[in-house]
């Protein structure tokens, strides 16, 4: 199958590839990829998350300088990134050459991969300097822009008002010459690129951080004024600037990371909670959700030094919260894609604080409800078309529907989940148009 390339649709909400069809972003962070694996290990990684629905990788070309490769090639001679090192195809191991046949796998998976140009680090330290990020941005914009499967993140887990004229010219830099694929940034957590970038004409799409902090809980930089676990805010922000871009959680709670990210005397995120922050976002109106697991992230092996609540990276990339992401996105795309709101409006009576929020997204002739915990809700019915509708519970841990029944579509409704009321008893009332019989 030929991959396509991808673009912002006409209302600005939703990408789309190249020829109008819908494209969900189900991402995985696994930023050390090309620093850590082998290209059977890339594959063996790659095939797998692309069984399980993902079509975006999220990775890092330069983590950190100096840095080298699993075979301990260099990707510029004296760390200066306007002098890349290219060995030539001959030698495969060789930094870029490495990276480019990684780029071709994931190519011949369908799989998009998301290239962050050096992580913010590399700014924040002040290794770089303007004219470097041109003629490196320059350079990348060059060598890739021939594939069909890149996006280009810049940033990298960094404020954008830390060398602010440097991720200009980075990312003007790439996009001058490169203007097919389409280019993000990538914030430090709790922030999002709208602060700083959504103006700019090389973002086309806005990405936040929401983060790994629990309510109250204070990030590394000792603040507690965030959103939280609320992502589904930091949507919210972004749907409503103008003009329209849109937007997506890059890096929410990693599965089985300690809350607060470092500290693992911390309770860890469970699979339930890497699902909450998934539907709450893209129920609020983002184009798509990116997943993260801790062991993943950070790449552990067998022999690499880690905490004894950790395991190999080749275990947890079958962990459940990450098997169960493709759900959300078969759901999203088994309606109509284009017309699809959020509408709390429909909520009746208390929305919910925290995690008894209700979050509801629609169509036309759909309407889609998530609660986190379980609890019973109201909604008022006649929003989609029809006289009747037909109602399914849909389960986020396996995908499968409950009929509920037929239901007048007018007044207010009463919706009850099946199960008890609790945290991670998460559920999507489904409701659809049944035309007017």
């Amino acid at each position: 199958m030929t991959l396509r390339r991808l673009r912002v649709c006409d209302s600005g909400r939703f990408l789309v590839h190249d020829d109008g069809q819908p494209f969900f972003w189900l991402g995985d962070t696994c930023w050390l990829l090309f620093r850590t694996m082998t290209l059977d290990e890339a594959e063996h990684y790659l095939s797998v998350r692309q069984q399980q629905g993902f079509n975006v990788i999220q990775a890092s070309l330069v983590h950190g300088l100096p840095t080298q490769n699993r075979f301990g090639n260099q990707p510029f001679v004296d760390n200066d990134p306007s002098q890349p090192i290219l060995l030539g195809e001959e030698n495969p191991e060789g930094y870029w050459e490495h990276i480019d046949n990684i780029l071709t796998i994931a190519e011949q998976k369908s799989m998009y991969m998301a290239l962050v140009p050096w992580w913010g680090s590399v700014v924040r330290r002040k290794q770089v300097s303007v004219a470097q990020a041109k003629a490196y941005g320059a350079w990348l914009a060059q060598r890739f822009r021939g594939r069909p499967n890149i996006i280009w993140l810049n940033g990298g887990d960094t404020r954008g008002d830390i060398g602010q004229e440097i991720w200009d010219a980075l990312g003007e830099a790439i996009k001058a010459i490169d203007t097919e694929h389409l280019m993000s940034y990538h914030p430090v957590g709790r922030t999002a690129s709208s602060m700083w970038f959504h103006n700019r004409s090389w973002l086309d799409f806005n990405m936040f951080q929401s983060g790994h902090c629990r309510y109250g809980q204070a990030g590394m930089d000792g603040r507690t004024d965030h959103y939280g676990p609320d992502n589904w805010r930091y949507v919210e922000d972004d749907y409503n600037l103008t003009p329209v871009k849109p937007t997506i959680d890059g890096e929410p709670s990693y599965e089985l990371i300690p809350q607060g990210l470092h500290d693992y005397r911390e309770p860890l995120w469970q699979a339930h909670d890497v699902r909450r922050y998934a539907y709450w976002s893209v129920f609020a109106g983002a184009f798509g959700h990116t997943y993260g697991h801790c062991s993943v992230m950070k790449m552990q092996t067998e022999d690499s030094p880690r905490p004894s609540l950790s395991k190999p990276w080749k275990e947890a990339i079958f962990d459940e919260g990450g098997t169960q992401m493709q759900h959300l996105k078969n759901l999203i795309l088994s309606y109509p894609y284009m017309d699809r709101i959020p509408d709390q409006s429909v909520i009746v009576g208390e929305q919910g604080e925290k995690y008894e929020r209700v979050a509801v997204t629609r169509g036309k002739d759909y309407l889609l409800a998530y609660i986190y915990t379980g609890r019973e809700f109201s909604l008022r019915m006649g929003v989609i078309q029809g006289s009747k509708v037909q109602a399914f519970w849909y389960d986020p841990r396996t995908g499968a529907r409950t009929i509920v029944g037929q239901l007048e579509n007018a007044g207010v409704m009463t919706f009850k989940p099946p199960g008890e009321h609790r945290d991670g008893n998460d559920w999507v009332l489904i409701l659809e148009s049944a035309g007017d019989e």
